[in-house]
């Protein structure tokens, strides 16, 4: 009777594990791979427009930085992605999936607008700003507070929790937008104190958006520090490494996670106040505008240190802007835009995998052939 075959067939290839590798062999990889992107988003364009890439990509840049103006918009749109990604990050480096910037921002901004509408008339410009930042602030606290605590306490799944959140803030804004709409029943706010400009941020060298961009490069170096040098920032480390070492060598984790997602939830808040008073004066439930879960992209991209995530949070703010600007000049639909976008980040998203892994010939199949 014939004998079944027991050998087990050797993949072709297999992938392990590399070495630490250079800075700068880490960034020509990056490099080969935007490259490769853009080509791929060449042969796109062509089969798809016929139009020419060479074009489409000037006019990317264009859109991006073709005047002041657009290079202003385009970096304060960064400073709101940095921002929204400073948050997010203590709790990654702790491994606490943080999904719900989005709501713990839209809860700020609306906190900032209550206050701008209820006592924008009432209080001075000083006191004002400070009763706005607050309520912000502490708004976005509360909001990442609340899974934080079922976690420690219940060990529930932070990921689902705080990503329900979200759609939760979203129905609160809107019911509240519906709610102070102008005029009665339109479901829009419309812009806030816009005759008075009561907690609205300043003009800085006659830019509008100026004070915002100076408020988070100051958080980034605070976030930096803190994460980096600071016994909190140690802390946090050790829970991301591992929970049963950190309880080992004394360390509170449930306070840790609290702590940390309290910081997080603030600096939330903090990015819907420049939201509402520096850039819209208003609230909707698309303020936001899914900032919050590209904040994880952002940060993730950067291994979660603050100061990589100034190049994270530019690239795809210059995206962002130049995937429009084509949309825009040669009457393509919005979704193509974001196909060009998709298309670029899904390549150097996939470079770190050939940063941290490297593919081998299986040597055993070949001695074996």
């Amino acid at each position: 009777m014939p004998t079944k075959d027991n050998h087990v067939k050797e993949p072709l290839f297999h992938i392990i594990k590399r070495p630490a590798i250079s800075r700068l062999h880490s960034a020509i990889i990056r490099m080969i791979a935007v490259a490769l992107a853009l080509v791929v988003c060449g042969i796109v364009i062509v089969l798809f427009t016929g139009e020419n890439p060479i074009t489409m990509y000037a006019t990317m840049i264009d859109g991006a930085i073709g005047t002041s103006r657009r290079a202003w918009s385009m970096v304060q749109n960064m400073a709101i992605l940095l921002c929204i990604s400073l948050a997010v990050t203590p709790a990654f480096r702790m491994r606490f999936w943080n999904t719900g910037a989005e709501g713990q921002t839209l809860i700020g901004g609306l906190a900032t607008a209550a206050v701008m509408m209820f006592c924008g008339n009432k209080l001075p410009t000083p006191l004002l700003m400070i009763c706005m930042i607050l309520a912000s602030v502490l708004a976005g606290a509360i909001w990442g507070l609340i899974p934080a605590i079922f976690k420690s306490i219940w060990n529930t799944n932070e990921t689902l929790f705080t990503l329900m959140m979200n759609y939760i803030a979203i129905q609160i804004v809107a019911y509240y937008t519906y709610r102070f709409s102008v005029p009665k029943g339109s479901g829009q706010i419309g812009m806030i104190n816009q005759s008075t400009q009561a907690g609205w941020l300043p003009r800085i060298a006659n830019n509008n958006y100026l004070i915002n961009i100076l408020i988070v490069a100051v958080l980034t170096v605070i976030v930096y520090i803190y994460l980096t040098y600071s016994k909190h920032g140690y802390e946090i480390s050790v829970v991301g490494e591992s929970e049963n070492t950190a309880r080992y060598i004394g360390i509170d984790v449930s306070k840790i996670i609290i702590r940390t997602m309290i910081i997080s939830g603030a600096i939330c808040g903090l990015a819907g106040f420049l939201l509402v008073a520096g850039t819209d004066h208003t609230i909707t439930r698309d303020t936001v505008a899914g900032r919050g879960f590209t904040a994880i992209m952002v940060s993730w991209m950067a291994h979660f240190n603050p100061l990589y995530m100034l190049i994270t949070s530019l690239l795809i703010a210059f995206m962002d802007k130049g995937a429009v600007e084509i949309a825009t000049m040669f009457r393509l639909n919005d979704s193509f835009s974001d196909i060009i976008t998709g298309i670029i980040i899904f390549f150097i998203i996939g470079s770190e995998f050939f940063i941290n892994y490297q593919i081998k010939y299986n040597e055993a199949r070949k001695e074996a052939a």
